[in-house]
């Protein structure tokens, strides 16, 4: 099978996915006139790029059905309005508030956001949360990792896709409320940027270094 052939496949397996909500491989392969072995290779490709996922479920007599559907990622490489809408969104606003006030409104959202993560994260160690953290900025289309600096005692929580980078590169100050996110989420930290895509970095990092009490 040629690439593009490949390609158009893998975009009529995920449409077909989006539209169904999830189904078996024979169901897609008899929909795409394709055989079973072929739809199960793109699927892995598809689990693999955390783009579908498969569950088990009864379905009378036998063994289990395994059933395959988009992942959270997957639905969102369908077109949506959302981050037009909130392009407008915060257009309206710098024009008709003063700038301070916008700022504020950010700042309150990346405090409400870190309390939100602090819950989740829990009180273990710094690594055990940092590593939480990325599996929770993953789930929410950010591709993060996290690795030990080093000095041994700083961590790097680096990020190279951004989900709202097209909204920061109009809104720098989205910026730095997600600087202000982190710094929250870590109280026990130090945080910095140490990359930033705006400055033409391929990449937003933080250097996260613990305080010494």
């Amino acid at each position: 099978m040629t690439a593009p052939a490949q390609a158009s496949t893998r975009d009529a397996l995920l449409s077909l996915l989006l539209e169904r909500g999830d189904a078996e491989a024979a169901d897609l392969a008899g929909a795409l006139d394709l055989s079973v072995q072929v739809i199960r290779r793109h699927l892995r490709s598809l689990a693999d790029e955390g783009l579908a996922e498969s569950s088990t479920a009864a379905s009378g007599p036998g063994r289990p059905s395994n059933r395959w559907s988009l992942t959270e990622r997957g639905r969102e490489r369908f077109p949506d309005g959302s981050r037009r809408f909130a392009l407008g969104l915060l257009d309206s606003m710098r024009a008709s508030l003063p700038e301070e006030t916008l700022k504020q409104l950010l700042n309150q959202q990346a405090e409400e956001k870190a309390e939100q993560y602090r819950q989740q994260l829990g009180d273990g160690s710094l690594q055990q949360r940092l590593e939480q953290l990325t599996r929770l900025r993953r789930d929410e289309g950010y591709i993060t990792s996290c690795s030990p600096e080093d000095d041994g005692l700083s961590w790097r929580l680096q990020e190279v896709h951004c989900s709202v980078q097209r909204i920061a590169e109009e809104f720098p100050a989205v910026c730095d409320q997600e600087l202000l996110l982190i710094r929250r989420t870590v109280p026990d930290c130090r945080v910095e940027r140490v990359h930033w895509r705006l400055e033409g970095g391929h990449a937003c990092g933080f250097r996260i270094t613990p305080i010494e009490s």
